[in-house]
């Protein structure tokens, strides 16, 4: 053994290869070799009278998924619920996030750390059932309501035409804040971490210079907190476009993204139409990411 220990002594590039190769070959295989599987598949069609795939590449399932309006009205229910979700976590998150990042001492800080990531060990399946309780008709939230007097509110809201519905359990604004709530610690953390990161020293010059507090948070703050926004953004976007759970269980009546995926390679055995709008989300994500490139959000990263 001394011979090969000699041989390769010094040779680091030999031993980062040889640590790198099988999370590369699992990267390589098992994920990209799937995605590329799946966007093959959306190129293929399905025979009307035999229904199996015809392995033959065509754009009959793209057209398919881009002129029916059910399709398309599909992809824009998905796409306005994750832009709303993910603008209202950002406006919940940044205030938490600042505090935790500025004012916050060290036990305060763990604490908020520990109490954002607890509910992230829940089981997923019970928070969504759980909020389906709360939101139900008789539910806690009903009832918080009625004991604070603003049963009126809650009607009012519920008989928007398109938000609306019988109760929260059963309407987009209950979906909405089903959503918000699973996935604003994706947005608090990454948001905290790009706020730890802005120097105090930064803000003293501002205010030195005369800049108020508002015009501080808006030319100093914001910017160097982009990365941290961005980063969170495409947690809680993309999320929101592929989950077909929540929007099963809590919602009106209504297909999202992620259902129809389930849906037609599950029960209808389309799978070029259920690849082709799993394209859909990986689309959209590219052209968040290269907006957001383009708006100088990665510059600080």
């Amino acid at each position: 053994m001394r011979r090969p220990a000699i041989s390769l002594a010094g040779r680091n590039a030999f031993y980062f290869a040889l640590l790198l190769a099988p999370p590369l070959l699992w990267l390589g295989i098992v994920y990209l070799g799937s995605l590329f599987t799946l966007l093959l598949q959306s190129f293929y069609a399905i025979d009307e009278f035999t229904a199996r795939v015809v392995p033959q590449v065509t754009l009959q399932t793209y057209r398919q998924l881009l002129t029916q309006p059910a399709h398309i009205d599909i992809v824009l229910r998905t796409l306005l619920m994750a832009v709303a979700v993910t603008v209202a976590s950002a406006v919940i998150a940044f205030p938490v996030a600042l505090y935790m990042a500025r004012y916050a001492g060290p036990r305060l800080k763990a604490f908020f750390y520990v109490g954002i990531m607890l509910p992230m060990w829940t089981s997923y399946l019970v928070k969504v059932y759980a909020w389906r309780l709360i939101l139900a008709k008789q539910g806690i939230a009903s009832w918080a309501f009625e004991s604070a007097g603003l049963s009126g509110v809650l009607d009012q809201a519920l008989s928007v035409p398109v938000v609306g519905g019988p109760s929260l359990a059963s309407s987009y604004l209950g979906m909405f804040v089903v959503f918000v709530y699973m996935w604003l610690p994706f947005m608090i953390l990454p948001l905290a971490a790009a706020l730890e990161r802005v120097p105090a020293s930064l803000l003293q010059a501002a205010a030195d210079l005369g800049a108020r507090p508002g015009q501080a948070f808006r030319h100093v703050v914001l910017p160097l907190a982009l990365p941290g926004l961005a980063a969170g953004s495409i947690f809680t976007f993309s999320l929101t476009l592929g989950d077909y759970i929540i929007p099963s269980v809590v919602g009106a009546p209504g297909y999202f993204i992620g259902m129809m995926v389930y849906q037609q390679q599950g029960t209808a055995c389309n799978l070029p139409l259920a690849a082709a709008f799993s394209v859909v989300p990986i689309v959209l994500i590219g052209c968040y990411l290269a907006l957001a490139r383009r708006l100088g959000a990665f510059d600080a990263l």
